[in-house]
């Protein structure tokens, strides 16, 4: 990720990087230079038909006060950003002082700059003119305050253009920051969420393989190579955000398997046909949780068969998961347990209120469904962009 501030800036300062502070004074000042030199052009050429008297002194001179000014003004901003407006009693004098200096050497530099201009002949003439007029001495003191009132607007207006910008920056940068954090947060949330299925699962498939050995041990040689297999798949799955459904369906399978070879006089798996199932992604161990749920309390609360069934299809946009099983007639639907509830809280993070798990029952039948977008690619490959190209999108 990119710098997004620069440690050396304090507080407002620290939205804008020093040559970014300079490219925006530096403009600032520019437009105010070609302002005020097309004004006094303007001004100038308009009295000419009343006088010939010089009452605005050259465009060189005026160009060369604002180059001469462009120092005292790059400090004086980059001071008010440290000084802040918090709080106020303290800040606003401050700042009122600053802006103050600032304007009070814009005289003495227009004085210097026409004498460096070598203009100083044009001034002693204004001067001049000055007293002609008014009857009185040359009085510097009025020019220099005529000065002092036409450059504290400009002041002003560019500290407000440098205050905003740099707030908009500072802002800018901590939604960038609020939101890298937010994607390691979601991704650490995940991670413990898959941590909280494996033992989950590895727990009640060691059980039904224990129950195996006590009367047919080469079944339950037979299953533990079964139990290998979902292990790897397991780890694997567990590394990854999402898989393709096919796998997520094959997982579903080998333990389903397992499930219906320790209770193969009750429990009966109808499983979609690989070449029927939707060419989609799907987030990793979705349908684990609903499938060990369909098992665990099909079985519960009688001795009849029990019927677990996993469909997968696509409606739309969206991509529809289902798993159901049969129930005892007077069984009563319970509260979510971790499994429920860690599938909703993975569809919150993974989708952010785009996918939904419905559960209800409906003639002795236990049904959950899943809906989420289609995700058409892999995510993990798009992982720069954060964010899975969603059909129909």
């Amino acid at each position: 990720m990119a710098e997004i501030e620069h440690p050396a800036l304090p507080d407002y300062s620290r939205g804008l990087r020093p040559r970014q502070f300079y490219l925006i004074v530096g403009l600032f000042w520019l437009y105010v230079t070609l302002s005020n030199v097309l004004f006094a052009y303007g001004m100038r050429a308009g009295i000419s038909k009343v006088t010939n008297a010089p009452l605005f002194a050259p465009w060189d001179a005026r160009v060369m006060q604002h180059v001469v000014l462009l120092p005292f003004l790059l400090v004086a901003y980059w001071t008010s950003l440290r000084v802040q407006w918090r709080p106020l009693l303290v800040a606003v004098p401050l700042q009122l002082t600053l802006g103050s200096l600032f304007a009070a050497v814009a005289y003495p530099a227009m004085i210097l700059s026409e004498w460096t201009m070598g203009n100083a002949e044009w001034h002693r003439q204004h001067m001049k003119h000055v007293s002609d007029m008014f009857m009185l001495e040359p009085d510097d003191f009025s020019m220099w305050l005529a000065s002092f009132v036409n450059f504290i607007p400009c002041y002003g207006f560019g500290l407000a253009l440098v205050t905003g910008i740099a707030l908009y920056m500072r802002f800018r940068n901590s939604e960038l920051r609020v939101a890298a954090l937010e994607r390691e947060w979601s991704a650490a949330r995940l991670s413990a969420l898959r941590m909280q299925l494996s033992p989950h699962t590895l727990f009640n498939l060691l059980h039904t393989i224990r129950g195996y050995i006590e009367w047919d041990p080469k079944g339950a040689q037979s299953m533990v190579v079964q139990l290998a297999d979902l292990l790897r798949r397991l780890l694997s799955a567990g590394e990854r955000d999402f898989v393709r459904l096919a796998d997520e369906l094959q997982f579903a399978r080998l333990y389903l398997e397992l499930q219906q070879r320790r209770f193969s006089d009750r429990l009966t798996v109808e499983l979609p046909d690989v070449r029927d199932v939707p060419s989609v992604w799907v987030p990793s161990l979705i349908l684990q949780p609903l499938v060990e749920n369909a098992v665990i309390h099909g079985l519960a609360g009688h001795q009849g068969p029990v019927v677990v069934r996993v469909s997968a299809k696509t409606s739309g946009d969206m991509v529809v998961l289902q798993v159901s099983n049969t129930t005892a007639d007077n069984k009563t639907a319970g509260e979510d347990g971790i499994g429920i509830s860690n599938v909703r809280e993975r569809l919150a993070v993974q989708f952010e209120g785009r996918a939904a798990l419905t559960t209800h029952s409906k003639r002795a039948q236990w049904i959950s469904e899943i809906t989420m977008p289609q995700i058409a690619g892999s995510p993990e490959r798009r992982s720069a962009k954060q964010a899975a190209p969603l059909v129909g999108a």
